[in-house]
């Protein structure tokens, strides 16, 4: 089975899933916000938060932010190249939330959008790179951040099959084995048909990595889901609050939701058990109270040879088992029975 080292958390499917606190842009532009998102993530038992290492200059082009209104005027923004710059967080903020993280035994990553933006949390020694479905087909972009020799989180979203097997293949040509897929659809929120979970079980057969899952839908149910088909990490966007204005707040998980997900992540885990058919000590227990046992329908005397209607089956299961019945019938009483007595072999030739 394969597996990967992200910092202090070894990550295998069907296992405890790495939960990642996909930040982004939702800390509006403040770093106290930032802050106490990463504390209330640590209290909620989240493992690792990210954030976007994105400008508007290295993002999009000109002609998407300049002289363009915005319809989120709660920043006091009239354009969105305002806005662009307000949300955006700075090479020396990463630097800060890094050590913020650190402090507290907590995983940081950012998702980079330049060979500049790699670099820089190549010398972070951040414990994983996560590439956006964005640049699924930016395939220079790919091996760059592959040879980093990083553990590389590859987010799916958009892609065909083809593309995904190149991406898979970029990666796979520099030497780096360390590849997570993550099953994703790049919708705000979704469709429930649309998110197709079974996604995951086609992405790790077909190509033999590890494989997680990138959540945009509301609620806990769906990334539980994905906890089932063994997805080795769950990332979603993560906000204080739906209601605070921004992008993508509304899609996103707020601290008492990831608590939610981080528990019972940990109960699915444990329920789903083994392949192979156990029955448990605690449940072997239970058949002596449970099961039915070979019991006479009515008082019998010595010497009555028995027949299927002098035999019923009845708690507890402490006498012969039903499926031995033919063991039992045409045997002959060495004494008296009363009614709903449990037959014993003892008292048959």
């Amino acid at each position: 089975m394969r597996e990967v080292v992200l910092g202090s958390k070894l990550v295998c499917d069907f296992t405890e899933p790495l939960i990642v606190a996909d930040i982004g842009a939702n800390f509006n532009g403040d770093m106290g916000c930032a802050k106490e998102m990463i504390v209330r993530a640590k209290e909620a038992g989240i493992n690792a938060v990210k954030f976007q290492s994105w400008k508007k200059e290295t993002l999009m082009s000109a002609g998407l932010y300049r002289n363009k209104p915005v319809d989120i005027t709660a920043f006091g923004h009239k354009g969105m190249e305002g806005l662009l710059d307000f949300l955006s967080i700075s090479e020396e903020q990463l630097w800060e939330m890094k050590k913020f993280c650190d402090d507290r035994d907590m995983l940081f990553s950012s998702t980079p959008f330049t060979l500049h933006d790699v670099d820089v949390l190549a010398d972070m020694d951040v414990p994983f790179i996560k590439i956006a479905s964005m640049d699924l087909n930016h395939l220079s972009f790919i091996r760059y951040i592959a040879e980093k020799n990083k553990p590389v989180v590859l987010s799916t979203g958009m892609g065909s099959l083809e593309e995904i097997a190149s991406a898979v293949e970029t990666v796979e040509s520099t030497g780096n084995d360390r590849l997570i897929l993550l099953h994703c659809t790049s919708l705000y929120p979704p469709l429930d048909e649309e998110v197709n979970l079974n996604n995951i079980d086609y992405l790790r057969e077909d190509f033999g990595h590890l494989v997680g899952y990138s959540d945009h839908t509301t609620g806990c149910s769906i990334p539980l889901a994905a906890v089932v088909k063994g997805a080795c990490i769950i990332e979603k966007h993560y906000t204080l609050d739906k209601a605070m204005p921004g992008w993508d707040h509304a899609v996103s998980a707020t601290p008492e939701e990831f608590k939610i997900i981080v528990e019972e992540s940990k109960r699915i885990i444990k329920a789903l058990g083994h392949k192979e058919r156990i029955v448990g000590e605690r449940e072997k227990l239970k058949q002596k109270s449970f099961r039915r046992s070979i019991v006479a329908k009515r008082d019998l005397p010595e010497g009555t040879k028995l027949a299927i209607d002098d035999i019923d089956f009845k708690r507890p299961g402490t006498g012969i088992p039903p499926d031995q019945i033919d063991s039992v019938v045409g045997r002959t009483l060495k004494s008296d029975v009363q009614a709903d007595m449990l037959l014993s072999y003892n008292q048959i030739v």
